[in-house]
């Protein structure tokens, strides 16, 4: 493990996660990432739920799959890791114990749980009034579904986020598709960590705390973006419903895939050509050697391509299956024409500007000396993110934690075990 020695930009922030699974970890790991201490309360002998999601598992020094889930290690890096089971009074006194040390807690049990254990806002915020308390549910602590559970792909539906992602329904393969990752749960991972980061300022100049309502359905409505602000503006008052376009773009054309000359073994190749302004399509179309196109009345400009996408679109797709990707590829480049492959992972964590960047971290960890995860994007020039801690293995940093925040003994630590609370 690695150690920086410049400061880090949320040292001396304490986190207590109480979180599981994907958005609540997510959150916690970009604060810990910023330096936050971040314990994570897991459940003793079970831990969080994507410990088990797998396979993959972490292979050990032997080449033997351990216990560890990859999905797991990428999302709990730089946290110390404790067992307490709070569905106890003995551990719920236990959290009550530790709040008064920390700066914020983070939690995504189901509405009312927290409060039945004692341990919702309310209940710790007299124990700590600058405690910044962040729930994160699939519906919210308010309105008729709050009491639903919430689930990635479900919301990806619901949020209309499925019906604007797939090929277009009168094309082959059309129909909704989620995305391939849990998009819902990641956008309020991220938009948690803000709100968090705003409430610690608060916190900072008042001496007041707040609790913080995170909703997955709410983040993925946010991040329609423009297609939600598409419909709010002009569809809705023309009965015009954005739908699924593939890889195209609602708003500029030519910014989609288009298929290029196969390799000599006939595979298909493919390019993502991104054109945003007028002049880079007038690039765009000297290169394929039909410059005529730019001064096309039905082309010439952005709005008129978007009408007129369904004439264009035809033309551009037939010239570029003359080209083979890498020749088309290198004279866009040289134009600079927004083009790119189309990579798979393997070719991600092979190119030299990811490799030069950085994204490719390298921890100890107790059963893999080698471990290598994806790194944070974050990169601030006088508080770097920090690399501290490898994800954890269960209930790893327990008796630390008690002893240097609650001033256990080792007698006393021994006695919550032995009734099962750690």
């Amino acid at each position: 493990m690695q150690h920086q020695a410049s400061p880090s930009a949320l040292h001396g922030i304490r986190v207590l996660d109480l979180s599981r699974i994907l958005a609540g970890p997510w959150c916690t790991q970009v604060l810990a990432d910023l330096g936050a201490d971040v314990i994570k309360v897991e459940r003793p002998g079970r831990g969080d739920d994507t410990r088990g999601w797998g396979p993959p598992f972490l292979p050990d020094s032997h080449g033997q799959e351990s216990q560890e889930s990859a999905y797991f290690l990428g999302t709990n890096r730089n946290k110390r890791s404790i067992t307490c089971d709070f569905s106890k009074p003995e551990g719920q006194a236990l959290i009550r114990a530790l709040v008064p040390h920390c700066h914020v807690v983070v939690e995504n049990l189901k509405v009312g749980d927290m409060a039945r254990y004692g341990l919702d806002h309310a209940a710790l915020q007299p124990l700590n009034p600058a405690l910044v308390f962040c729930s994160i549910t699939g519906f919210g602590q308010t309105g008729p579904y709050r009491e639903r559970a919430g689930y990635d792909f479900a919301i990806q539906g619901l949020g209309g986020f499925m019906s604007i992602t797939g090929e277009r329904d009168d094309w082959p393969g059309g129909g909704p598709q989620k995305a391939g990752v849990a998009v819902a749960d990641l956008f309020t991972g991220m938009y948690a960590a803000t709100a968090i980061l705003a409430a610690l300022r608060h916190a900072e100049a008042t001496g007041q705390g707040q609790a913080i309502d995170m909703a997955l359905l709410d983040s993925q409505v946010a991040m329609l973006a423009n297609l939600g602000a598409n419909y709010l503006t002009h569809g809705q008052y023309h009965q015009q419903v954005p739908g699924r376009m593939g890889n195209a773009h609602a708003n500029i054309v030519p910014y989609q895939v288009f298929e290029v000359a196969p390799l000599a073994s006939g595979l298909a190749q493919h390019i993502i050509v991104a054109v945003g302004n007028d002049n880079q399509f007038a690039k765009f179309c000297a290169v394929l050697g039909h410059a005529e196109w730019a001064q096309d009345t039905r082309f010439a400009q952005n709005a008129a391509r978007v009408r007129h996408r369904e004439v264009l679109v035809p033309l551009l797709a037939e010239a570029l299956k003359q080209w083979p990707k890498s020749d088309i590829l290198q004279a866009l480049e040289a134009q600079h024409v927004p083009c790119g492959p189309i990579n798979g992972l393997d070719e991600v964590f092979a190119d030299p500007h990811i490799q030069a960047r950085g994204m490719v971290q390298h921890w100890q960890h107790p059963l893999q000396p080698d471990l290598q995860l994806v790194n944070s994007p974050m990169r601030l020039s006088a508080t770097p993110t920090t690399t501290r801690h490898a994800p954890p293995m269960l209930g790893q940093h327990t008796d630390e934690v008690l002893h240097e925040l609650l001033h256990f003994d080792q007698a006393t630590i021994a006695g919550l075990r032995a009734q099962g609370v750690l």
